[in-house]
């Protein structure tokens, strides 16, 4: 017979429903891939019905128990509605956060999503703890939870039995790293293949991810030249190559580039590249050449010498700190 979890989440009102959707796709995921472990899932709220973020209603939410039972896992999902000040006026909000007092323990896992850490910020949970929220909620949280270690531009934060994300899609990181923990790291990354999630990415990864960097632009010809080294970062692109991509003369390029991305063309490769060389070092086996190779580097020496450009510690120590993420 398989060890049960009970999964409760909480729905606050105007759930953020990716930070309900995500994270429980992966526990259906993880029930499906193995028989270890089933995750029963249930969904309980101050309200039978609640509207999420989206205006689409969730009915038939069943309410608060008065206990929550040995070994369950307690989700609690974002909000539009929950900030610092709505806490201390919103009667269902004040509401939620006492019965959070009384019925979660400190040997209970507490998974926070997003704004759902103010939740349990307020309600005197994460005092002592490690954790952190989304970049927009991090003063909030700081005022809420004094004593605990609000960590900024992290994607989720595991301290014991109190685990918190930035939320929306760092959520679904959160759940996979559950799964890992709880089944093993082959289920994590089949349920990740299934959600087409293409890496899965570590806690201590920035919430403004590098692949995401220098995209805040609509230039349709510098989008081009960037989807094309996101691409295939190993590639030895030349400036004509990209060049002829945008359509655009060298020095056009190269102007039209750094004005709209902030990057010069040579430093985004280099930062894609140093992205992707994370990701094989945090998740694969690979020795450091064939890294540096996989990753567009000439050489260990370049990967190297780049990688001093954006971290301090060199890529073994990265290697070491990461691969119990993996």
């Amino acid at each position: 017979m398989p060890e049960v979890i009970p999964v409760y989440t909480l729905l606050p009102p105007q759930t953020l429903l990716i930070d309900v959707a995500g994270p429980m796709e992966v526990l259906r995921y993880a029930n499906a891939e193995q028989q270890a472990i089933r995750f029963e899932c249930r969904y309980i709220s101050a309200q039978p019905r609640q509207t999420t973020s989206i205006g689409l209603m969730l009915d038939g939410l069943e309410p608060l128990p008065d206990t929550l039972p040995h070994g369950a896992m307690l989700v609690i999902s974002g909000s539009l509605s929950v900030g610092e000040k709505e806490l201390g006026t919103d009667p269902e909000l004040r509401g939620l956060t006492a019965w959070l007092s009384r019925a979660v323990t400190a040997d209970m896992r507490l998974v926070t999503i997003c704004s759902g850490a103010l939740l349990a910020g307020a309600a005197g949970l994460l005092e002592g703890h490690a954790c952190t929220t989304h970049a927009e909620c991090i003063d909030e949280l700081k005022a809420l939870a004094p004593t605990a270690q609000v960590l900024e531009n992290r994607l989720y934060v595991e301290d014991g039995n109190r685990l918190s994300s930035a939320g929306i899609s760092t959520g679904i990181d959160l759940m996979l790293h559950i799964v890992a923990r709880l089944t093993s790291a082959q289920v994590a990354l089949a349920i990740a293949r299934k959600m087409v999630i293409y890496l899965r990415r570590s806690g201590s990864d920035p919430q403004l991810s590098p692949w995401l960097s220098g995209r805040n632009h609509i230039h349709p010809a510098i989008h081009r030249v960037q989807d094309a080294v996101m691409g295939d970062p190993a590639r030895d692109w030349s400036l004509g190559e990209l060049s002829r991509i945008a359509a655009l003369s060298e020095r056009h390029m190269t102007r039209l580039f750094r004005e709209h991305s902030g990057f010069a063309v040579t430093a985004y490769i280099n930062t894609i590249r140093i992205a992707l060389a994370r990701d094989l070092l945090s998740q694969s086996r690979f020795d450091m050449e064939s890294v540096a190779e996989r990753a567009g580097f000439s050489s260990t020496r370049h990967l190297r010498r780049v990688w001093s450009e954006h971290h301090a510690a060199p890529p073994s120590q990265y290697r070491r700190d990461h691969r119990h993420e993996a």
